[in-house]
């Protein structure tokens, strides 16, 4: 078996959120485009909350303090998807309502 070992960490430049997708590009030239079905929270997020990201560090991750999503960018390449439960986040769902209707 084998090991799949980086020769430097991705990092991120450049976020982009449109209704269906997360694009990020790297500082190394490459993009990464994977489906918001990924991550419900960006999925149920208004269009202002998915734009209000910031890059953490020198651009290991991804942050939207807005929805406490954090988006780790060699996640993203190895293709991991959100690792929330489905309890947790139908509460997070349940208790941005409450929020949004009051």
């Amino acid at each position: 078996m084998t090991t799949l070992t980086l020769e430097t960490e991705p990092v991120a430049k450049q976020v982009t959120v449109t209704e269906n997708k997360l694009i990020v590009d790297l500082i190394d030239g490459r993009s990464l485009i994977v489906p918001l079905t990924w991550y419900p929270r960006l999925m149920h997020a208004s269009s202002a909350e998915r734009q209000n990201w910031q890059l953490l560090g020198d651009g290991y991750a991804i942050e939207w303090l807005d929805l406490d999503e954090h988006i780790g960018i060699e996640g993203l390449l190895a293709g991991k998807q959100s690792g929330e439960s489905q309890k947790s986040f139908e509460r997070w769902l349940s208790q941005r309502g409450a929020t949004t209707n009051s």
